[in-house]
C-alpha cells in the first residue's frame, strides 16, 4: 500500500493513521514517492516518521530521484532510515519525469539520465560499505543494518532502463497505467533476462497502479480528480482524455480478481496507489488481501502469506 502523499490537506494525524493501519494489516510493504515542486511531504523526513510509526511492514520508496540530492548525504539519510526501521528499508530509484523538480532542487536537468543515476548509486554503495569518500578520520555513517545498504529497485516503465539497471538493482518497481497484464509480463521478462545475463540473482518484480474502491462512476471520478491534481504538468485536456483508462476502479471482488491476474505472471508485489486520503479504502483493501491470502493458503499449504 502506498501512502496518500500526493493528496491535499495532509497532516501528521492522517499520515500516522495510514501508517499504523497498513502496519497492522496483511500488507507486505508501505510505499511512498518523491516530488519537489509539489505540496507532498519530504520523502526523507517521512522515512524517519514511518520508521517510528511502524514495526513490521517493509518501507519502500517508489521512487526517489538521486540526481535531486547530494549522493553522500542521500546515502547517509537512507542508512539512518535503515537503522531507525531496523533494516526494513528498500529503496526504489528513478530518474524522474519532471524537469520542474530538477529546477526546484537546483539540480541540472542534463543529469536526468540512467548513467548519472548509476554514478550516484556507486557513490552511495561506497558510503554504505564504509569506504572513505574524503580523507576524514572516519567514513560517513551510520552503517546500515542491511549489509551493503538497503536493496535498490529501479523504477521505470521502459525496457531500456530495466536493462541498464541490471548491474546494480535488486528488483523492478514498475508502473502500469492501463493494467495490461500481458504488457507488464513482457517487461518482467526483460528484467528476468537482463539479470540472468548480468549473472545476478532473479530480480524482485513489482508493479503499481492507481486505485479507487466503490461504485464504478464514483470511483472513476475519484481517480480522475486525483490525476488532474497530480499530473498538473500535463495539459488538463490530455489528462481528461487518459483518465477513463488509467488506474483501476471497482469493487472488492473485482480487485481480488485483478490481483490474481498479476500473481499469475509472477508479480512479487503490487503497490497500490491511493487516490484519496480516506483510510477506509485501506481497510477495505486489507480485507481483500487477507481473504485472498487465506484462500491461497488453503489451496497450497506452503503459502504462508
Amino acid at each position: 500500500m502506498t501512502m496518500p502523499v500526493m493528496e491535499p490537506d495532509l497532516d501528521a494525524a492522517v499520515l500516522k493513521r495510514w501508517a499504523t493501519v497498513v502496519d497492522d494489516g496483511p500488507f507486505s510493504s508501505l510505499c511512498w514517492g518523491e516530488r519537489v515542486a509539489f505540496d507532498n511531504p519530504d520523502a526523507l523526513t517521512l522515512l524517519g516518521a514511518l520508521s517510528a510509526w511502524t514495526d513490521r511492514v517493509r518501507l519502500v520508496t517508489t521512487v526517489l530521484v538521486p540526481q535531486l540530492h547530494d549522493p553522500v548525504l542521500l546515502a547517509k539519510a537512507l542508512a539512518t532510515g535503515d537503522v531507525l526501521s531496523g533494516g526494513r528499508l528498500t529503496v526504489g530509484l528513478g530518474v524522474g519525469g519532471r524537469r520542474e523538480d530538477y529546477l526546484a532542487a537546483g539540480a541540472d536537468p542534463a543529469t536526468q539520465t540512467m548513467r548519472q543515476m548509476a554514478d550516484r548509486v556507486a557513490v552511495m554503495r561506497r558510503v554504505w560499505n564504509a569506504e572513505k569518500v574524503t580523507d576524514s578520520v572516519l567514513p560517513v555513517g551510520p552503517a546500515p543494518v542491511q549489509p551493503g545498504g538497503p536493496p535498490l529497485w529501479i523504477g521505470t516503465l521502459g525496457p531500456k532502463t530495466v536493462r541498464s539497471a541490471a548491474s546494480w538493482a535488486a528488483g523492478l518497481a514498475g508502473t502500469t497505467l492501463d493494467l495490461d497484464v500481458a504488457k507488464q509480463n513482457e517487461l518482467f521478462d526483460v528484467a528476468r533476462t537482463a539479470w540472468a545475463q548480468a549473472g545476478r540473482p532473479a530480480p524482485q518484480l513489482a508493479t503499481s497502479f492507481w486505485f479507487a474502491l466503490g461504485d464504478q462512476d464514483a470511483a472513476r471520478h475519484q481517480i480522475h480528480r486525483h490525476l488532474r491534481r497530480y499530473m498538473n504538468w500535463i495539459p488538463a485536456e490530455y489528462v481528461d482524455a487518459m483518465a477513463p483508462n488509467t488506474g483501476w476502479a471497482g469493487t472488492e471482488d473485482e480487485l481480488a480478481a485483478v490481483l490474481a491476474r498479476f500473481a499469475e505472471i509472477g508479480t512479487d508485489e503490487v503497490h497500490l496507489i491511493p487516490t484519496s486520503s480516506d483510510v477506509g479504502q485501506v481497510r477495505a483493501v486489507a480485507g481483500v488481501v487477507a481473504e485472498n491470502a487465506q484462500t491461497s493458503a488453503g489451496a497450497n499449504p506452503k503459502i504462508t502469506e
